[in-house]
């Protein structure tokens, strides 16, 4: 009771404390804006309550202390972005009822063979792939459970004692938080970061750009992954019976169902729709990813399986559609809102374009490791709410072109590996050691914030297209 009251305490004491010592440096409202993004980080990190209560803070906050106008804060929780979110969660929804998202899992696994280094290349890979194009949460939930009745049918009862559990627990943890960094669609902070360069490019942004430049340092950075977890000690070397155990649970599914098809085909149609926007932009201005993705949504409660039921009903909506992302998210936007509209950034971002950066190795450092500590310590979504609009500021400061720093930042964001937090917290709740997560993601993280700095680095020095956008 003690320890949660003073996790509770922690928010206010941080927001008085900024709006005290900060308020000469950032103004009174610049002030009470890093207060409230401090407050929002303790209770993200402490959880006295729950993460979706935290995400209505700017709000509360706001009504209390007026910093911006707000309806600026307001229009946050009904964004373009946030109606991407609800779109995509009713498009994918019927996956679970039925089966499309245990086949595509289950027809991907069975192509595992017994080496457990092959075992956990597969599963970092699958992982990261079906993040690509779903949100990373929601992979890994689909693949945890399935991880987890493969090692028991092979003999691993327990999994807390079981050594070849955190290998590939983590192998999915790890594959799902760093493929969201794949597409947009990948999560919600990447549609955070998309909403700023938005903002300031005043042109929508097009998918493709963000696949044609985040791909290579995806891919690069999952093998890095995969050789860091070669180094793992492994108590067998092989696993017998997994590929089997696949094989003979696809097997089972029988044939693909109608019902499966029409899912798969409107998410297909909805991927093309969003990643083929720039081929009819013109045409129809109006049809953006967001748009497309609530109309098809739509469309699963009309739509019905062979035997007439319907794909989606309101009542399975309710229940399964991630309300709790969608506020997360929300709130990572009116928390960015306030830091920007204060012109809390602003001011940060005077500070630390005095330290003599050029816009080199150094400036991207500090970018990185910057963000990097932030996504360890609240959330991707956090993060990037709050690194932005601080880079973006800090590259207008220094007369740079930002989005190189954006794309940057991006990587670094979706860099996450250490405290059970966000997806991560899933593979825990299946009984992987917390112990073992923070004793092999401490390493990985660090590895990752380098690997980050020197792709950056090398991408902008001999790619020229990764530091432009045409509409810009």
């Amino acid at each position: 009771m003690k320890k949660w009251i003073l996790s509770i305490l922690s928010g206010p004491a941080l927001f008085l404390c900024c709006t005290l010592c900060l308020n000469g440096a950032f103004g009174l409202q610049g002030a009470q804006a890093i207060g409230t993004a401090l407050w929002m980080v303790a209770w993200w990190v402490a959880r006295p309550v729950h993460i979706s209560v935290t995400a209505i803070l700017p709000v509360v906050l706001n009504s209390f202390f007026p910093m911006i106008p707000m309806d600026g804060v307001i229009s946050q929780y009904a964004s373009e972005t946030v109606v991407l979110l609800l779109g995509a969660d009713l498009v994918c929804l019927p996956w679970a009822a039925t089966g499309l998202d245990r086949r595509l899992s289950i027809r991907a696994l069975s192509l595992i063979g017994p080496s457990v280094k092959q075992q956990i290349a597969v599963w970092l890979f699958a992982s990261a792939f079906l993040s690509v194009f779903l949100p990373n949460a929601v992979v890994c939930m689909i693949l945890s459970p399935i991880a987890v009745a493969m090692l028991r049918s092979v003999g691993n009862a327990d999994i807390a004692k079981t050594h070849l559990a955190t290998p590939i627990l983590l192998a999915i943890a790890w594959g799902s938080g760093i493929g969201g960094a794949g597409s947009p669609l990948g999560g919600a902070m990447n549609l955070v970061a998309i909403s700023y360069m938005e903002e300031y490019s005043g042109h929508e942004f097009m998918y493709i750009d963000w696949v044609i430049r985040m791909m290579p340092y995806l891919l690069i950075l999952l093998v890095v992954i995969l050789l860091y977890m070669y180094t793992f000690r492994l108590p067998v070397k092989k696993l017998d019976g997994t590929r089997e155990y696949f094989r003979q649970m696809y097997r089972e599914l029988g044939g693909m169902k109608f019902g499966e098809t029409l899912c798969l085909i409107i998410f297909l149609l909805s991927m093309l729709l969003s990643f083929l926007r720039p081929l009819y932009a013109d045409l129809l201005p109006g049809l953006k990813p967001a748009y497309s993705f609530l109309a098809l949504g739509v469309l699963m409660f009309f739509l019905r399986d062979k035997g007439g039921e319907r794909l989606l009903t309101w009542e399975q909506a309710e229940k399964g559609v991630m309300w709790n992302m969608i506020f997360l998210f929300a709130g990572g936007l009116a928390l960015g809102k306030l830091i920007t509209d204060t012109g809390a950034a602003s001011k940060a971002a005077d500070l630390i374009s005095r330290m003599n950066l050029d816009g080199g190795l150094v400036t991207i450092a500090i970018f990185v490791v910057f963000t990097c500590v932030l996504a360890e310590f609240s959330s991707n979504t956090a993060a990037a709410a709050i690194a932005v609009p601080v880079v973006m500021s800090v590259t207008e400061k220094l007369g740079l072109i930002p989005v190189p720093y954006w794309f940057i930042t991006s990587m670094a964001f979706n860099c996450a590996y250490v405290l059970p937090l966000s997806i991560r917290a899933i593979p825990v709740s299946y009984g992987m050691d917390v112990q073992q997560l923070m004793k092999r993601g401490a390493p990985l993280a660090i590895i990752s914030a380098l690997s980050v700095i020197i792709v950056g680095y090398l991408f902008m020095q001999f790619w020229p297209g990764f530091s432009t956008l045409p509409y810009l």
